[in-house]
């Protein structure tokens, strides 16, 4: 799910000075016990992220743990209550070489589906998607996009009017592969 050509480092970032963040992926079912994925769309006048769809997440504090960071940026961004929420365990790192951050993605679950409220000029909605919908064939397509003078190409994940792409879909793609997805079933 990574975009081609891949994105590199900006000229002059050292690897010590990457920034670490956490994002989360919420699972909760429905009335009908079918899972759902929490996503977020970002404001617009977030900079390069602007618009996207997204984990929420955000920068690990001094002294917290990544789930820690997760939760608190989750609570922040959706009003989450993370009391409800049972961490479950931790995916891949993505570097994003963009922006400069390494996200470490948790997985929470919950036992019914969360009220959210998007924090005031931070997420423009809250997408709640079907798990079963994201892992449908037919769901993968490539888009293409600008990015500083190159046109990159990238797999995403195509859901009504949104196009989840980059580190939220790879971070997806694994999560999904772990419950039986599988991106061969992409139409070529």
């Amino acid at each position: 799910m990574a975009p081609v050509p891949p994105r590199a480092w900006p000229p002059g970032m050292q690897p010590e000075s990457v920034r670490d963040a956490a994002g989360l992926v919420l699972v909760f079912p429905d009335a009908d016990d079918r899972p759902y994925l929490v996503l977020t769309v970002r404001a617009d006048t977030l900079g390069r992220h602007g618009g996207q769809v997204s984990l929420p997440g955000g920068v690990i504090e001094a002294g917290e743990t990544v789930a820690h960071a997760a939760l608190r940026e989750a609570h922040e961004e959706i009003a989450l209550d993370t009391a409800l929420v049972r961490v479950v365990g931790a995916l891949t790192p993505i570097d994003i070489p963009v922006s400069g951050f390494r996200l470490h993605p948790i997985v929470g679950l919950m036992n019914s589906r969360p009220v959210l409220r998007p924090s005031d000029g931070e997420v423009a909605r809250i997408l709640e998607i079907p798990v079963e919908e994201i892992m449908a064939p037919g769901c993968v397509g490539d888009i293409t996009r600008e990015r500083d003078g190159r046109r990159i190409v990238a797999p995403a994940f195509c859901i009504g009017d949104h196009e989840i792409w980059g580190a939220t879909a790879m971070v997806l793609a694994e999560f999904l592969s772990l419950v039986g997805w599988s991106r061969a079933s992409r139409p070529t």
